[in-house]
């Protein structure tokens, strides 16, 4: 019966442990959340004041801080599986209180209630409680159960999820409601009414034509009217107009009938033909439910009998569920792997629990989403001030709609991927960070020295020049008559490298400085060159030369530093120049 199943005691500190009352193993919820705080309920409510009281129900966990705690589960079958999942709450008044807390409960993105059918949509389910700031929120015990995909079928597909409103075993007075042959693990609650009577059988019942399982104390009792003209009724009521049910009814002949007797009858709901005519097979469990949804705020179900029955009609069974849309979408799957991988390179602290955009309004502490498309999007991140460390990871790169990214504060190393600067550059991402750099200019040989680089979002008042680069200040900018009037028309070259070759030249107060052209065959390009700019005007250093300008006037672009005459480092550590150190 346990194949698959997953059955966490909540706030269980001990090992796994057999229940002696359901033979299940349940285990302690240490591998599916990492929030939350381990409790105990009164001993009021403990044994041997309440002898029946459920093993896994003694303790709970709690959750005083975020707002969304979340406990994931990995179905053995994966996405697309089909599930059950049971959620249950004793308070017992762990905490003194004496007051119950109100708080939400979240399927994924998708509010539920303490038992649901569903399907996985994806390798990962997040059973989340949302604080409403109506009391901590707190859980006692989590079943999930695998289901065969063929069994509570609905109009809706893969698209809405099904609540538990009623399970009803007919007819049953003495069961415990838990039985070890439902496959399924239900919960079955007894019901017979005044005006019925019962009938049962003691002879095995064949359950295995349908998917359904029906435990054999369930279908074993049948109820039936008393007054045999009479239909056996079924109703319940909701408070929404536009409420919509599911009904599966279990039947299966528990009487041997003569040749000169027959059970036909027919079931409607509201007075409108719904099923029929019926005819429970002897000792075979059927079932029956509706193709398109109840809709409606009063639901009446009758069955009765057939005008050529002799006998009245029957009913075993019958499991009453409410449709749950799914009116929210989780997060685009590429963002989820990316800030997953986020929260994992960088072990972040905070709260980061289910879905990072869902349900909205609780979306993960220092993240922004845009809702509007199919599949909410990450626009904005802010890790700022969180003690980070290590190189800014490529996988943030993945994140294609963030529009606001914020790493100050930390102590990243390394460089920043490209991507963010190239989009950076474009305006399409306000990036804000500061990280530990290597960099040494092209006439300096390979020389490196540990910088500090900020890097500002290119929408706080950058300058644009005709053909659309932004660099950040022109107190430095060159134009290309000064640049002929520096170099003397480009007379003196001293160096060349990847960017294109550097001339030799001097300002107008005298001072020497080396002119880096960009070439038009280089394999850098304008991004390279505004990128270079960008960095070199915020870096100040004893040991590295100084920025002096730039020159962006159409398609010429250079780059003016400081004239170092005794040679680059490369040069001073070789073996041809080692007498000018």
């Amino acid at each position: 019966m346990q194949l698959d199943f997953i059955s966490i005691d909540c706030g269980s500190p001990s090992k796994p442990y057999e229940d002696t009352d359901t033979n299940i193993t349940y285990s302690p919820d240490g591998d599916y959340i990492d929030t939350g705080i381990n409790q105990n309920i009164s001993s009021e409510y403990m044994y041997p004041k309440y002898p029946n009281l459920p093993f896994p129900l003694s303790d709970l966990r709690s959750f005083p801080l975020g707002n969304k705690n979340c406990y994931t589960l990995r179905p053995e079958a994966g996405k697309g599986s089909l599930n059950l999942i049971r959620a249950s709450f004793l308070y017992g008044n762990y905490n003194g209180e004496s007051k119950l807390p109100e708080f939400d409960l979240y399927l994924d993105v998708n509010f539920w209630s303490t038992e649901i059918i569903g399907f996985a949509r994806s390798d990962s389910m997040h059973i989340c409680l949302v604080n409403k700031g109506l009391g901590t929120p707190f859980i006692s015990a989590l079943e999930f159960r695998p289901l065969n995909s063929s069994t509570y079928g609905t109009e809706y597909g893969t698209s809405a999820s099904l609540v538990l409103f009623k399970r009803l075993d007919i007819g049953s007075s003495n069961g415990t409601g838990r039985y070890g042959d439902d496959i399924y693990d239900r919960i079955w609650s007894l019901y017979v009414s005044p005006s019925w009577d019962t009938v049962s059988t003691s002879l095995p019942i064949n359950t295995y034509e349908n998917g359904y399982r029906a435990p054999f104390e369930v279908i074993k009792t049948a109820a039936r009217p008393q007054n045999g003209s009479e239909p056996l009724n079924l109703n319940w009521n909701t408070t929404g107009m536009d409420d919509q049910f599911y009904i599966y009814m279990y039947f299966a002949e528990v009487v041997h009938l003569a040749r000169n007797q027959s059970r036909k009858f027919n079931i409607s709901w509201n007075g409108s033909p719904l099923f029929g005519p019926v005819v429970p097979r002897y000792l075979q469990a059927d079932i029956i439910s509706n193709s398109r949804a109840l809709v409606g705020k009063d639901h009446q179900i009758s069955i009765y009998k057939a005008e050529n029955s002799t006998l009245p009609p029957i009913l075993n069974a019958i499991e009453v569920f409410k449709v749950m849309q799914l009116v929210e979408s989780p997060t685009f799957s590429e963002d989820v792997e990316a800030i997953t991988n986020v929260k994992t390179t960088y072990q972040i602290k905070k709260i980061w629990a289910g879905d990072p955009c869902g349900p909205k309004n609780f979306s993960w502490e220092g993240l922004k989403c845009n809702y509007s498309l199919s599949l909410p999007r990450i626009t904005s991140l802010d890790l700022s001030n969180n003690n980070l460390t290590g190189p800014v990871p490529q996988f943030l790169e993945e994140l294609k709609s963030l529009r606001i990214l914020n790493l100050k504060g930390n102590q990243l190393s390394g460089s920043v991927p490209n991507a963010l600067l190239e989009r950076s550059e474009a305006r399409l991402l306000a990036l804000s960070c500061i990280v530990i750099i290597s960099t040494s200019p092209p006439y300096s040989g390979d020389s490196s020295m540990e910088l500090r680089r900020k890097i500002k979002t290119a929408t706080e008042g950058g300058n644009f020049n005709k053909t659309g680069r932004t660099i950040a200040s022109k107190k430095c900018q060159f134009t290309h008559e000064e640049v002929l009037e520096i170099t003397k028309n480009f007379q003196t070259a001293i160096g060349k490298g990847g960017f294109g070759i550097v001339y030799h030249g001097y300002m107008k107060d005298g001072t020497q400085v080396a002119v880096k052209m960009l070439s038009p065959s280089s394999s850098q390009g304008p991004r390279e060159f505004q990128t270079e700019a960008e960095l070199l005007m915020r870096i100040h250093h004893r040991n590295l030369a100084s920025f002096v300008g730039y020159c962006d006037d159409a398609d010429n672009l250079a780059l003016i530093y400081e004239y170092m005459p005794n040679g680059n480092l490369r040069g001073c550590l070789s073996d041809s120049d080692r007498a000018h150190v």
